[in-house]
């Protein structure tokens, strides 16, 4: 199955997909957008280019595995995605994606304006690496 993943943020968010046999999780882009509505059109669309059969969206939890208003902002921001998009929509923790994503990026040398691009589409690779590992086991 086809599963698109996204890593939701204020600023920026990353997306990445995985291949129809889920063994491999790829970056596919950046999206720089501030506005909800544009931003759930856009992932959708790009939903729709790859042919996925489900979103899976990084959820924001504390450190002791509570959700807090950003975890509920990110519920509400799915369920408008789901709609756009036509597909079902699962929640993953992202504790600490960023903190593995910045660290792979150190172990490839990636600095500079290209590190902040890339961030973002590393932490939706790692967050859809951790819901296969996780569906598989």
């Amino acid at each position: 199955m086809v599963i698109l993943s996204v890593d939701y943020g204020d600023a920026r968010t990353g997306i990445a997909v995985c291949d129809k046999l889920e063994l491999m999780a790829s970056p596919v882009t950046v999206i720089h957008e501030r506005e909800n509505d544009r931003l759930v059109a856009c992932i959708a669309e790009i939903a729709k280019e790859k042919r996925a059969e489900k979103i899976v969206l990084g959820l924001p939890k504390n450190m002791d595995g509570s959700e807090g208003f950003r975890a509920e902002a990110c519920r509400a921001f799915g369920a408008a995605l789901s709609e756009a998009a036509n597909l079902p929509v699962d929640f993953q923790d992202e504790r600490l994606t960023t903190v593995s994503a910045h660290q792979m990026l150190n172990a490839t040398d990636t600095r500079g304006k290209k590190r902040k691009e890339l961030v973002d589409a590393v932490s939706a690779v790692i967050i859809l690496e951790d819901y296969l590992r996780k569906m598989k086991n």
